[in-house]
């Protein structure tokens, strides 16, 4: 999993610049590799099996003693404990709700972080994106609430989530901001020149 290029971001900012040239809302995309480290998720897991295995190796034979038994516990522990930091197998153990939950809870933050709730005639619109979740998400300021349903931007979300899924984020990103601006360009055309928050791409460390 890789975060976009250089000419990728450019390719993004390009974008926002042509949509934000016919309307008069704030596009802020933003860009993280994890929403959340999940450091206790594998802890939670080696655990819960390391708690278990003395029972199992005493249901199948008693020939270790106590002492034994627990150095095999503690074994188990820090063996599961490393194996399940692993990417491929961390993502794998973490509950959907608990990673939609992280994802959604950083966008919210990131909104705010960006200043698009104070955006003049509250035109600010964050397109979120977190790959290792593959999360999308896109929020909107009251000002374009009042005239866009949050259900337009269902149809959207979904074919850019496909995209992350498939490693397309980059085209995920321009198709997205095309689209978000022919339904911004229709009812919150621009009324004059302005660009009040920046249009890179904002990538989380």
């Amino acid at each position: 999993m890789t975060l976009l290029s250089k000419s990728d971001q450019e390719a993004v900012t390009a974008a926002i610049s042509d949509v934000e040239r016919e309307t008069d809302a704030e596009l802020v995309t933003v860009l993280t590799a994890q929403a959340d480290n999940y450091s206790y998720i594998p802890l939670l897991w080696a655990g819960i099996l390391a708690l278990l295995v003395p029972g199992i190796v005493n249901y199948f034979g008693s020939w270790l003693g106590a002492d034994m038994l627990m150095l095999v516990q503690w074994g188990t522990f820090v063996l599961l404990s490393l194996l399940f930091r692993m990417p491929g197998i961390n993502t794998r153990l973490i509950p959907r709700q608990v990673r939609y939950w992280r994802a959604s809870n950083l966008a919210r933050r990131q909104f705010l972080e960006q200043n698009l709730h104070h955006t003049k005639g509250a035109t600010g619109m964050l397109i979120f994106v977190s790959e290792a979740e593959r999360y999308v998400e896109i929020l909107v300021d009251q000002g374009i609430a009042d005239v866009l349903d949050n259900s337009v931007w269902e149809g959207i979300v979904a074919d850019f989530t496909a995209k992350v899924r498939q490693g397309q984020t980059r085209q995920g990103f321009v198709d997205c901001i095309t689209a978000c601006g022919k339904l911004l360009k229709e009812h919150i055309p621009a009324t004059h020149e302005r660009n009040e928050l920046p249009n890179h791409l904002v990538i989380l460390a």
